[in-house]
């Protein structure tokens, strides 16, 4: 049975996930933080849930901003199955407001979830992926990660670092047998991301922007107004999304997936990949272009 490690799998899309690929046959490691105090009450459904419908998950905690949660629940894991076949980085949060009123502590906290929590789980399961000379690391990004939306500045620049280091990674590891894939979801209600970011810290710089600091407010009422519309999609889309890249064969993945409205994104990476493809092979480094 082929395993896979969801990371943020408390709610949104990675708890869509982790049920979606366990009903699939996957054997799933649902991972989230604070087991028994903020999450209780999420592992205990998910866990009922799986007892239900007779579903191989396993609950654990991992927090992706310390490396020894990383390093316990990675451990586990291979001490148990003696592999990892799938790791799904989906922990995020997302800021949106007032990037000069942020405090640098604030800005530092978005990217060691959104950016360094993904290089330490990947930097944990790496290792055990090289030696099989098989894996395969999913990263959910967002279109946020390709395009530039006003008051989503921190959000979208550890988005935008994580696409660039997951690709770059690709090549690296191809030689390996590991394949790295990066999912960019659009808007989506009911995944609790839209509003889990903090309040600006610099509350002087806030209120300098007279009656522009309300725009994020707005921006996230229309946002949130769409969520409760006709025209709303389901989040359940890019759980079906993840559980189609991993069901693909290995070598005929794209780099890239979109889910949901992509604001141009496709066309966007349609055109950079033919781009990045040239520079590779002007590199004479074309051999990197296919995982072995």
């Amino acid at each position: 049975m082929k395993n896979v490690i969801i990371t943020g799998a408390s709610s949104g899309f990675g708890k869509l996930s982790a049920l979606t690929l366990a009903r699939k046959g996957f054997k799933v490691w649902a991972t989230m933080r604070n087991l028994n105090v903020q999450n209780k009450e999420n592992k205990e459904e998910l866990l009922a849930i799986a007892k239900s419908e007779s579903l191989s998950i396993e609950v654990i905690d991992l927090d992706v901003t310390n490396q020894e949660s990383v390093d316990k629940a990675i451990k586990m894991v291979i001490k148990t199955d003696g592999k990892i076949d799938t790791l799904v980085n989906n922990a995020g949060l997302m800021y949106v407001g007032i990037a000069e009123a942020y405090s640098l502590e604030q800005v530092k906290y978005q990217f060691d979830v959104n950016f360094y929590g993904v290089l330490r789980t990947v930097n944990a399961v790496l290792p055990h992926m090289r030696k099989k000379k098989n894996g395969l690391i999913i990263n959910v990004t967002s279109v946020a990660g390709r395009l530039n939306f006003p008051h989503f500045s921190i959000y979208g620049a550890s988005k935008h670092a994580l696409e660039s280091y997951s690709e770059s990674l690709s090549y690296e590891v191809a030689p390996f047998g590991v394949e790295v894939k990066i999912v960019e979801p659009g808007p989506f209600g009911g995944t609790n991301l839209l509003y889990s970011g903090p309040k600006e810290a610099n509350t002087e710089i806030f209120d300098a922007y007279g009656e522009h600091k309300n725009t994020p407010k707005t921006i996230l009422n229309n946002l949130n107004n769409f969520y409760k519309s006709d025209d709303a999609l389901d989040p359940q889309i890019v759980a079906d999304a993840i559980a189609k890249l991993i069901e693909t064969p290995k070598g005929k993945k794209g780099m890239r997936v979109v889910s949901g409205l992509d604001y141009g994104t496709i066309d966007l990476n349609e055109r950079l990949a033919k781009v990045q493809t040239k520079l590779v092979e002007s590199l004479e480094m074309g051999h990197l272009l296919e995982v072995n």
